[in-house]
C-alpha cells in the first residue's frame, strides 16, 4: 500500500444514505439536470453509489429519440459526476462550504447497453486519487447488475 493509499484508508469511513434533499443541499444541480436521485452508499475518500431512476417524464426523451427512447451516454456520465460530487462534498465535509466540483476531462468512456425508461441505473464511482484540488474517479454504471457505461474522469474542486 503506498503512501497516498494509507492516508486515503486511514481517512474513509462510511455513512449514510443520502435523499433527494441532502443531494440537493450537496450539489447544485437541479431539474431537468439533477442526473442523481438517490446515494445509498458513501465511503468517504473512497467511494459512492449513487441510484438514477430512468423513467419517460424525463425532458430529453422528447427528441432522443421519440420512437425508440435512449437515455444520452453524455447524461449517463453527467450522473457518474454528480455521484462523484456527492463524494467530495461529504468527504471534505464543512471545508467544501461554497466550493463548486467541475467536470475536466472524461477519458476511456465506453457504453455497453442503452439505458431506457424503466430502468434503475447504479452509479458506482471509485476516487482514484487526489492531488490539490483536482480529483480522479472511475466510475461503472450498471442496470440490473450488468455494467451498461464506464469511463475515468477528473473533477477541480474551485470556489464558486
Amino acid at each position: 500500500m503506498d503512501a497516498e493509499t494509507a492516508a486515503g484508508a486511514a481517512t474513509s469511513e462510511a455513512v449514510e444514505a443520502f435523499d433527494i434533499a441532502q443531494i440537493m443541499r450537496a450539489i447544485p444541480h437541479r431539474y431537468p439536470m439533477l442526473m442523481v436521485d438517490r446515494v445509498v452508499e458513501v465511503v468517504k475518500n473512497v467511494s459512492a453509489v449513487g441510484i438514477k431512476n430512468v423513467t419517460i417524464n424525463e425532458n430529453y426523451f422528447q427528441g432522443h429519440f421519440p420512437e425508440h427512447p435512449v437515455m444520452p451516454g453524455v447524461l449517463i456520465i453527467e450522473s457518474m459526476a454528480q455521484t462523484a460530487a456527492v463524494l467530495v462534498v461529504e468527504t471534505l465535509g464543512p471545508e467544501a462550504r461554497g466550493k463548486l466540483v467541475y467536470f475536466m476531462t472524461v477519458e476511456n468512456a465506453k457504453f455497453r447497453k442503452p439505458v431506457v425508461p424503466g430502468d434503475q441505473m447504479r452509479v458506482h464511482v471509485v476516487k482514484e486519487r487526489q492531488r490539490g484540488n483536482i480529483w480522479k474517479f472511475q466510475a461503472e454504471a450498471k442496470v440490473d447488475g450488468k455494467v451498461v457505461a464506464e469511463a475515468n474522469y477528473a473533477a477541480m474542486i474551485l470556489d464558486r
